[in-house]
């Protein structure tokens, strides 16, 4: 093999930061969700899984109001067309063009819109984030269920993530029930499957 071939096909990637998710973050999230703003502020979920500072993110979020389709209006267990609060989320490090992850969360709006702020992406990054915000509105998150899957990432997800050839998609679907039952947050987020690690703690009753 020439040296010349060798050194056209030997590219090195730089090392993106990776990121750890495990599933106490919820409860930590729940912790936080009563506390003082500034004390909630302090930092966010992507910090906790990244192990960066707010100083090192780059955070983007978009707000759309659409009607259940019949896919979430199964998961919410709603009326097909149900309104609903559409939330886009991008979190990058500041040295990389690619986000973290791709994330895509849905809300009740019959259940938020009591508070108008809830319906403003101009008040993202809400400090403690979704628990936080459905605290606001009387709404205590009672347990959340997450289903993984992984597969070949699409053309533009590939593009988005900025994956290397060969790269799956970890496709991360979370929904969040409260004390009542209601199925009260839907999200659907697409891991990069060369830097996200899943770790999974479960502790078990003693006899």
């Amino acid at each position: 093999m020439s040296q010349a071939y060798e050194e056209t096909t030997d590219v090195r990637r730089p090392r993106r930061a990776p990121a750890v998710r495990d599933n106490s973050r919820h409860q930590w999230e729940k912790d936080r969700a009563r506390r003082p703003a500034d004390a909630r502020a302090d930092s966010g979920a992507t910090e906790r899984d990244t192990g960066l500072a707010t100083r090192d993110l780059v955070f983007s979020a978009k707000y759309r109001r659409t009607e259940a389709t019949p896919e979430l209006a199964e998961a919410f267990g709603v009326p097909l067309g149900t309104p609903l609060l559409e939330r886009t989320y991008r979190t990058r490090h500041t040295g990389e063009s690619a986000p973290l992850s791709l994330v895509t969360s849905y809300l009740r709006r019959d259940l938020i819109e009591a508070e108008p702020r809830l319906l403003d992406a101009t008040n993202e990054p809400w400090p403690g984030g979704t628990q936080s915000q459905l605290h606001t509105v009387g709404i205590e998150v009672d347990r959340v269920e997450e289903r993984v899957t992984a597969r070949p990432p699409t053309a533009q997800e590939a593009l988005d993530l900025d994956l290397p050839p060969g790269t799956p998609v970890l496709l991360l679907r979370k929904t969040s029930y409260d004390i009542h039952d209601r199925v009260v947050d839907v999200a659907f987020t697409t891991l990069p499957g060369d830097r996200t690690e899943l770790r999974f703690t479960t502790r078990l009753e003693r006899w």
